[in-house]
């Protein structure tokens, strides 16, 4: 796929696969940044993969943009883009209130039974895309096309860490307490954020994320032995 390049300000540049999110697109993008850290431009900051583009940031008093871009179109030129291979990770979940306030509503848009949503939610084949908007905010492909709903029209306040939340086909586990426009349909006691600076989040692009379900008194239990450690 031939990649577009957009200068960003006067330090970083832009470069695009595609315009929507496929797992080719994506695939591009990890491995042109694994190619820029074996061989960068001079003055490179630092390189920031996302969903179907990759923000490569330089120094501008030392470079510029078409000597950048020339070194990106030299990567690409040999560009070696294979199916992410990462880590099986296991998060926890409990769907029960008053952790799922907007299950029913999830239920009543998709046509399915409570149960069967959690059923769908369960069943979905999660990959790391990317990280972004909040600390160890990891966002996840693989919602099933059967639960899979739009953003809410306002974002609700104080959403509590550890809400699975869902929007169309992405899920993510919240670290923070903020506000979101996503479906909030579980609870998660698994940390996401480690404390350990060399590895900061459970979780790094291209791992694989599954599911399992537990009840309110597991919850529990296990929000308690976190706490204390």
């Amino acid at each position: 796929m031939e990649p577009q390049f957009k200068a960003i300000a006067d330090h970083a540049l832009l470069v695009t696969f595609a315009d929507e999110i496929n797992e080719a697109a994506h695939a591009a993008v990890i491995a042109l940044d694994k190619a820029i850290a074996i061989s960068p431009p001079v003055g490179l900051i630092e390189t920031v993969p996302a969903l179907v583009n990759l923000l490569v940031s330089f120094d501008p008093v030392i470079t510029d943009h078409l000597l950048v871009e020339a070194r990106v179109r030299d990567c690409l030129q040999n560009l070696e883009t294979q199916k992410i291979v990462g880590v099986q990770r296991h998060v926890q979940v409990c769907y029960e209130a008053p952790f799922a306030p907007d299950l029913d509503a999830v239920a009543a848009m998709t046509g399915l039974s409570t149960d069967a949503v959690i059923q769908a939610h369960l069943e979905g084949d999660f990959h790391v895309l990317m990280y972004g908007f909040s600390p160890g905010y990891a966002y996840l492909s693989g919602v099933i096309p059967d639960i899979q709903v739009p953003r809410k029209p306002a974002p609700v306040r104080d959403v509590p860490a550890g809400s699975v939340v869902i929007a169309g086909p992405q899920c993510l586990v919240t670290t923070l307490t903020m506000p979101t426009g996503w479906s909030i349909i579980g609870r998660s006691p698994t940390p996401i954020l480690t404390g350990d600076p060399s590895h900061p989040f459970l979780f790094d692009v291209g791992d694989r994320v599954t599911f399992a379900r537990i009840d309110l008194a597991t919850f529990e239990r296990l929000s308690k032995e976190t706490a204390h450690g």
